[in-house]
Order: C-alpha cells, then sequence, then structure tokens
C-alpha cells in the first residue's frame, strides 16, 4: 500500500477520539424541540396535575391543617409545607413522561429511532438525547411551578433558587428510570404500570404528610420512594432548613438515574440494531 492509499491521520484520530458527553445527542435534541414547537401546550401538560395539587391541598385543606412540623421541627404552615413536594413532583410528571410515553411512540409505533440510526447516532446517543430531552422538559415544569408558588406566597428562603437545580436532578432520576422501563415495554397496556407506579410515589413519599405520620409499618415504604429523595432536597432548599442528610438524598437520585440510563443504553443497543 502506498502513502497515498494510506487514511489520513486526521480522520483516523477522529475515529479513536470518544465522543463528548453529549456529543451528537444534542441533534436529537434539536430535533425534538423542532417536533414540539407547535405543540407547547401538550408538552406543558404535565405542570397542570401538581398545580391543581397546589391549589386544592395548600389553599384549600391548609386552612383546615394550618401549620405542620418542617424539616428542622419548625411549624411552617401546611401551604408552604406542600409546595416543594408538588415542585418535585412536577419534575417528576416532565422526566417520566416524556421518557415513557413519547419514547415509546417513536421506538414502537413511529419507528423514528429506525430513520436517526442511519445517520451518525448511535443507539447510546439516542438513550443520552432522549434523557437530556425529558430533562429539558422537567426544568421547564419545575420553573413554572416555582413562578406560581412564588407568586402564591409559598416561597420563604432564597435558598429556594436552588431548588430549580435539585429538581433538575430528580427529572433526571425519572428521565434514567423511564428510559430504562421504556425499553422492555412490549404494547402500550404496560403504560397502565406506569400510572401505577406514579400515583403511589404522590401519595407515599412524604408529599402531603410529614413522614412521622406514617405508621412504622408503612414508613419504611416511603424511604425506598426515589421521589421521597427529591422532595426532602427540594423541602430542605425551599425552607431554608439545610442538612447534611440532603448529600445523601441527592446521592441516591443521581445513582438511581445513572443506573436506569446505563440499563437503557445497554437495551436500546440491543434493541435498535436488530
Amino acid at each position: 500500500m502506498t502513502a497515498r492509499d494510506a487514511p489520513p491521520r486526521a480522520s483516523l484520530q477522529l475515529r479513536l477520539t470518544p465522543p463528548p458527553l453529549l456529543g451528537r445527542s444534542v441533534r436529537l435534541v434539536e430535533r425534538n424541540l423542532m417536533a414540539n414547537r407547535r405543540a407547547w401546550m401538550i408538552f406543558v401538560s404535565g405542570l397542570f396535575e401538581p398545580m391543581f395539587y397546589l391549589f386544592a391541598m395548600g389553599v384549600g385543606v391548609a386552612a383546615l391543617v394550618g401549620e405542620v412540623p418542617g424539616p428542622d421541627g419548625q411549624p411552617v404552615p401546611y401551604g408552604v409545607f406542600v409546595a416543594p413536594a408538588l415542585l418535585a413532583v412536577s419534575a417528576m410528571n416532565g422526566g417520566a413522561y416524556e421518557s415513557t410515553f413519547n419514547v415509546f411512540a417513536k421506538l414502537k409505533w413511529g419507528r423514528v429511532y429506525d430513520a436517526i440510526l442511519a445517520t451518525p447516532l448511535t443507539p447510546r446517543d439516542v438513550a443520552v438525547g432522549e434523557l437530556t430531552w425529558a430533562l429539558v422538559r422537567g426544568s421547564v415544569y419545575a420553573v413554572g411551578f416555582l413562578v406560581v408558588a412564588w407568586l402564591a406566597g409559598l416561597v420563604t428562603s432564597p435558598w429556594a433558587l436552588l431548588a430549580l437545580p435539585a429538581a433538575m436532578l430528580i427529572g433526571f432520576t425519572f428521565a434514567g428510570l423511564g428510559l430504562a422501563a421504556t425499553s422492555v415495554m412490549r404494547s402500550w397496556q404496560d403504560f397502565d404500570l406506569v400510572q401505577l407506579v406514579l400515583l403511589p410515589l404522590l401519595l407515599f413519599s412524604a408529599t402531603f404528610y410529614p413522614l412521622e405520620v406514617y405508621p412504622p409499618s408503612v414508613r419504611w415504604l416511603v424511604l425506598l420512594s426515589p421521589l421521597y429523595h427529591g422532595v426532602e432536597v427540594v423541602r430542605g432548599l425551599m425552607l431554608g432548613a439545610l442538612t447534611w442528610t440532603m448529600l445523601l438524598h441527592a446521592a441516591v437520585l443521581l445513582a438511581l438515574g445513572l443506573a436506569g440510563l446505563r440499563f437503557a443504553i445497554r437495551r436500546f443497543d440491543a434493541t435498535l440494531r436488530t
């Protein structure tokens, strides 16, 4: 082989260099942004449920309950206690709904990924891109809910600004877990299981009541809830009650999200290449 036939050194170096964390996945995020630019009402629809809960529980029930113990033991108005939990629920909805229903539709019904894999994108790029897009949706929900809570007078600490990164972490966790669940689903009937999981998480994650209210036989189930760890982080920030245990809760969320993403990448690689 002559020197002229040898591959250029620059192109060889490009193939050997691994892509950055997002890399080509950004192209899938751009594609989803273009596809949703005229469907913004559907995009933000998941924000309505926690807002309805906020006004029902934080305004109506709050008048009957009065004050409840906060994370530091100090009594706080019930509406102020519930608002951080519902902010976490908003982030959960954004990450979970986008990574389950919409990804499954593109995977099994629209066959969108078959066309995408005809480009330089890989199954890993698809998984990371969809998780990033789900994270964007969860972040939009979190910002919108925090603005509504602030206008309602339910934000009492400047630390509440850090609740937005915490909500993004929650969205990352449920996007990763949602992708992992979607990768093993076979039909639309499987989505009944999604609601079967999300509704108990909403009700049994110390969202509406302090952890001490739950019976001891149920309390350990609450501790297993991913949403509970998110609620504890967001509630501590929004109420200004910072503790070192919040770092442990954040570590659990990060570990669950990474585990879900890793599993989804392996499943997508096996499914989309066959």
